[in-house]
């Protein structure tokens, strides 16, 4: 199945102009001669700017690889997943950093600010993203469309699109609460140019993130059924069942029936595991995937950037262990390992066994923070093919594509949220779920289990997912991000980790905003 690309990338220029640290536009207008009614004017016009807004998900700019649509940051770093896999990571036990780029050591330390570069440059591409998805939105109307003359299959095929850009929106807002708890709120519905985007509160953004996803879920494309790397319906269940997993932490209500019931769709929507876990995560996991269901994309060719999936394989690994069978032969930039808490989730983190444990290394210590030989090396990721073949050109940047969502999660969001209370599942299914990931896991059924516990599912999350962006909110959920109750190597910046404040359960409103902006009032602490 065939990559869903941005073939234009100069779109984004034509949208819109760069957000910067301290711009309090949230919808920017076009800065160049282009204007809406150009690029708008035809289908296929509106096709390549919804590309655009898909892939400014795996691209920093239009320039390339040293170009980024964000200001004040380093373009190499300013890409989403970058931003967004090191605040899920890093912050957790299933990853440390040894480099001293400003702002990285805080987050494994968990002591960041309101200045923390990183924290900033992640809050300005997830509103780069929700303005593009809101210009694309705005320009789709039934008005517009008229107006352009573009009537019949072609409206319809928009009418999709514009459901997709909605679903891109509600995915970033999700995003937004999860890590920033109560950020500005803009939509469609704005002004464009020069605007103070009012705050919303958590409460209020999860309302809302619910109510788009269910106004889109029947103006979707139906399960399976749209292009590879676009959102179907599918995609929409799976963020609403992921919501309502950590509606408590969000409003302080349960909503774990509504999990069930959305992980239970998603299940049940013709999605099945893929025989190979190993194969999930290298260069050709586009081909015949059927367990992805939303993936950022990524092209040695065509998206060349230095995140995603090219800074996760190049970190893990450094030149001793030869970059060129993880399919990067000029790569291996040796800045990332995990702490000893990830292998030993697995009885056997030898790989022999289990064969999701996927580890470099003899040595789980980290004795000090910042020597890359210390802890065992995470090798999940790889820029190889299922046959052994590095796509080409063969150098640093991968084409590896990284699932945002896929089945396995909600095998286990529905054994959690069963076990939280939810209605209309059974433990017995969720056994059955949760088994299901084993066998594929042992390669037979040896170590399935009877029984399981929510901390059992904690830890089978850990093994099924690590490294996917998920681990910060999972602690969180389950109590043990700031606490002393639960510790690993070189939490809040000390050899055998400390419980920390509170407060850094939520990020801090980058304090350029705080300033530039004065509707918005800071996060408690910062």
């Amino acid at each position: 199945m065939r990559k869903f690309f941005i073939k234009a990338t100069c779109l984004s220029a034509i949208i819109l102009s760069c957000l910067t640290a301290c711009d309090t536009n949230l919808d920017l207008a076009p800065t160049n001669g282009e204007t809406s009614s150009t690029v708008y004017s035809t289908p296929a016009g509106y096709k390549q700017v919804l590309a655009k807004v898909y892939g400014a998900y795996a691209l920093t700019g239009n320039g390339g690889s040293a170009s980024s649509d964000l200001a004040g940051i380093e373009a190499g770093t300013s890409d989403f997943l970058r931003l967004y896999w090191n605040a899920q990571e890093l912050t957790t036990d299933e990853a440390h950093v040894t480099w001293n780029d400003p702002g990285l050591p805080d987050f494994h330390n968990l002591s960041w600010t309101s200045s923390n570069t990183m924290v900033t440059g992640l809050y300005n591409r997830i509103f780069f993203q929700i303005t593009m998805a809101n210009e694309f939105i705005r320009e789709s109307t039934d008005a517009k469309l008229s107006e352009r003359g573009i009537s019949g299959t072609e409206a319809e095929d928009i009418q999709y699109y514009r459901a997709e850009a909605r679903f891109l929106r509600a995915y970033q807002y999700w995003v937004a609460m999860d890590l920033f708890g109560n950020p500005p709120f803009v939509t469609e519905n704005d002004p464009i140019g020069k605007y103070f985007p009012p705050q919303i509160s958590r409460a209020d953004l999860f309302e809302y993130v619910e109510s788009e996803l269910l106004e889109i879920e029947s103006q979707l494309v139906a399960p399976r059924q749209n292009e590879y790397g676009r959102a179907d319906q599918a995609a929409a269940w799976a963020l609403l069942a992921r919501l309502y997993l950590n509606a408590e932490v969000y409003t302080g209500t349960a909503r774990y029936t509504d999990a069930i019931t959305y992980a239970s769709k998603v299940i049940e929507s013709g999605y099945t595991l893929e025989n190979n876990y190993s194969e999930l995560f290298l260069a050709d996991n586009n081909l015949n995937n059927t367990e992805t269901i939303l993936s950022i994309n990524y092209d040695v060719a065509n998206s060349q950037n230095f995140g995603g999936t090219t800074y996760i394989i190049n970190a893990a690994i450094n030149a001793e262990m030869n970059p060129a069978s993880f399919g990067v032969p000029s790569g291996g930039w040796g800045g990332v390992r995990s702490t000893k808490n990830l292998p030993l989730l697995f009885p056997d983190y030898s790989g022999s066994t289990d064969k999701r444990a996927m580890f470099y290394g003899t040595k789980l210590e980290l004795d000090d923070p910042s020597a890359f030989s210390d802890g065992l090396k995470v090798t999940k990721f790889k820029n190889i093919t299922s046959t052994g073949a590095t796509p080409v050109p063969a150098g640093t940047f991968a084409s590896t594509d990284f699932p945002l969502f896929r089945l396995a999660e909600m095998y286990l969001v529905y054994a959690e949220a069963v076990l939280r209370g939810g209605t209309g599942g059974s433990q017995t299914t969720a056994i059955q779920y949760v088994n299901a990931l084993r066998t594929r896991a042992f390669g037979n059924t040896t170590n399935n289990v009877s029984s399981i516990s929510l901390d059992f599912v904690l830890e089978e999350r850990g093994r099924e997912l690590y490294w996917e962006a998920f681990r910060r909110t999972d602690l969180i959920r389950y109590g043990r991000f700031t606490t002393d109750a639960y510790l690993w190597p070189w939490k809040g910046g000390i050899k055998a980790g400390r419980g920390v404040s509170e407060i850094y359960r939520l990020f801090p409103i980058p304090s350029t905003d705080i300033i530039a902006n004065t509707n918005l009032v800071q996060n408690t602490g910062y």
